[in-house]
This record gives C-alpha cells, structure tokens and sequence, in this order.
C-alpha cells in the first residue's frame, strides 16, 4: 500500500503573505481522497520528534538549539524568511518525521511519499528560503545509520539548486548529490552537488526530459545506490512564479514517470518529497503534485 506523510500542521496558518503555498498541504490529500486515487488507509500522521538524534547527525547542535528555542542570531533567522515561532519550528520537526518514517515505508513497499517536505535550502548549521530541517538529508542519515541503507541517491529536480543538501553531503560518497535546476534562479551563489545541471530559462519538455533521460540511468548504473530519495518540485513548471523554466504540466508528469518508473525497474526503493510549487491558481499546483501520488499508485501497487 502506498503511504503518505501528512499532518494538519503541514498547513500550519503562516502571516499574511505566507498562506498562499500552504493552501496546497491542505488541499492535496483532499483531491487524492476526492477522485479515488487514496483512501484514509493511505495516510500516516508523522509526529512531533522527542528523539533528536536523527537531527543532530545532520545539523550542528548550536544551530538546532537556537531555532529550537527561537534564539537564532536576528541575521541568520532573516534568511529563513519565516517569522519564527515555536509552532513553526515544531512543523518542520514533525516534516523531519514525516520523511523518516516513509523512508521505512518505502524499505517495505517500494515507495513512500511525504505531502510536505523538500526543505534542500537548509544547511548544516543554517536554514534559508522557508527551509529550516534538511529533511531528505536527515531521512538519509537515519537509514545509514540504522543500517537500512549504504549508498544513497538523492535526485532533487526542484526548480532550484538544492544548496544545503550539497552542503551537507560535501565530500561524502556514500550520499550522491544529484541538482537539475533554472541556472538563472535561486541560489545565485550555488554550492557544488556531486552532479549539478544548470538548466537555461524557458527550457521546454523535450529538452528537459532528455538531459533527464540521458543522465539519471548513468547515474544509477555508476553509483549503484540501494536507496533513492526524490525531491520532485513542481515549480519547474511554466506558470510558477518564483521558476523561470517552460515545462507543462504534462511534461512535468513525464519527468516524473520516468524516474519512478526507473527506481520501479531498477527494484531501489524511493522516498519522495513534493518540495516548490508557487504557481498562481492553486489548482495548477495541487494538480501537478497530485501527478505524482497518481503515478505512484499505477506504477507500484
């Protein structure tokens, strides 16, 4: 059965200006239950981690404490871009779980996804861009360090770089980092992954899913990972705001046929979290995303 990460803390409300990409924690499980895609058996309801070891093998202890206790340096809190609050902070925890335990899920049933998550801006010992808990790299961590995993692949084609991620991971080989991104986007100052793709603007399907389906294969076949964690942003789409690429709607489902398709193939289990989505009518947003949960379920059960 295909399980999914979701909590109503997912659409925690934010300031005016910040609810808008919330809209879609919401709205999405309502869509997948709506048309028959899921039913209620499919959602587990992560909570709030008391154990904060899996975070600590990801982040520095003076940084998770300070956010903790919302005691960041003024500056450092700026770039996060979220005014700060113990809820906030509990939300992003409670993501972290979200991915850790569909990290198992995915062991058992050959994928699992997280409604919320993707946060590939957060650093070591630093959050930026509404990413403050490396989810995904906290999630990747886990399973090595639980012995469920060796060799990791993270394929993040969100719209922008995965800076953190890369952080993270720098001179690691057992965790490969692999960004396909806008090249004119954020972060304009980008850090090194093992393999980054800088994409120009207004990339069309086509173009895309070749540099797509010519690399990740490759990539697969050199690093022979055992497990698979895919960060799939619709912001890669033509009508987001904050992406500068040219990709449908159907391309952007393509994309993602193809790379579930091929850790479905290639028998390596797949954590997926849904990372950006800032187009202007919401329903672009939760109709991309809700591609991706479709696929899941045709292509694994």
């Amino acid at each position: 059965m295909l399980k999914i990460a979701y909590h109503p803390a997912y659409a925690h409300p934010l300031p005016k200006g910040h609810r808008f990409p919330m809209l879609k924690y919401e709205l999405l499980p309502q869509q997948l239950i709506r048309e028959g895609t899921c039913t209620d058996d499919n959602f587990f309801e992560p909570e709030y981690m008391r154990n904060e070891t899996p975070i600590l093998a990801v982040h520095t202890s003076e940084y998770f404490y300070d956010l903790l206790n919302i005691t960041l340096d003024k500056k450092v809190a700026r770039k996060i871009g979220f005014p700060l609050s113990e809820d906030l902070v509990a939300r992003e925890i409670t993501i972290a779980d979200g991915t850790i335990k569909a990290s198992e899920f995915a062991l058992e049933h050959g994928i699992a996804m997280n409604i919320a998550g993707g946060t590939h801006h957060a650093f070591t010992n630093r959050g930026e861009a509404f990413c403050m808990l490396n989810d995904q790299a906290i999630g990747a961590r886990y399973l090595q360090n639980k012995g469920l995993a060796q060799q990791i692949l993270i394929v993040d084609l969100d719209v922008h770089q995965g800076n953190g991620t890369a952080e993270i991971f720098t001179n690691d080989l057992s965790v490969y980092t692999f960004s396909m991104h806008g090249k004119n986007n954020y972060p304009f100052k980008k850090e090194q992954s093992d393999l980054d793709i800088a994409l120009e603007n207004n990339m069309d399907d086509d173009a895309y899913l070749s540099i797509l389906r010519e690399t990740l294969p490759k990539l697969i076949r050199d690093i022979k990972p055992d497990f698979i964690y895919y960060l799939c942003g619709v912001d890669v789409i033509n009508t987001d705001k904050l992406g500068k690429l040219g990709l449908t709607v159907a391309g952007c489902k393509a994309r993602d046929e193809f790379v579930l398709h091929l850790c479905k193939t290639e028998n390596i289990p797949v954590m997926c979290s849904m990372g950006g989505g800032y187009s202007p009518d919401i329903k672009t947003i939760v109709e991309a995303h809700a591609n991706t949960f479709r696929l899941a379920q045709d292509l694994f059960f």
